[in-house]
């Protein structure tokens, strides 16, 4: 019988709150581990939308002088690409974009340059500091 009084103590007692703080503590670390391999996946996943976006724009920019002769000027930028009969003879078969221009992952339009600095154009996203010209810049000119 003093064995099943000892149980009801215990049980009545419920946590300390030294053990409650132990468990929130390490709720906390868990929390803290997994928030930062998931915002570290996020990144990853939009750099390589991005990646993909250049090469489709890249595609659609190339498919444009098969038709044409002559890549979009950078005055006519890649809103040509959305033209049907654009370019200078009025013969691109257009529009070469099914769904518009894409934003990059970071809501900035990418950027058409030409002449190019890297290739003969360059189709970039500025990356996530969202300004040109710096090491986070993405583009057709990577893999």
């Amino acid at each position: 019988m003093n064995n099943g009084r000892a149980i009801q103590s215990a049980a009545r007692r419920g946590f300390t709150l030294i053990e409650l703080l132990v468990v929130i503590v390490i709720l906390a670390i868990l929390a803290a581990v997994v928030i930062q391999r998931v915002t570290h996946r996020t990144e990853d996943a939009r750099i390589s939308k991005a990646m993909t976006d250049a090469r489709a724009l890249d595609e659609a920019i190339e498919t444009y002088k098969l038709d044409t002769g002559t890549y979009p000027t950078a005055d006519e930028g890649l809103e040509v690409l959305l033209v049907k009969g654009a370019g200078p003879t009025g013969k691109g078969a257009g529009p070469y974009l099914k769904n518009g221009l894409p934003k990059d992952p970071w809501g900035n339009p990418y950027i058409y340059r030409n002449p190019g600095e890297r290739g003969d154009f360059d189709v970039f996203s500025a990356g996530p500091d969202g300004q040109p010209g710096t090491a986070d810049d993405i583009g057709n000119w990577q893999g």
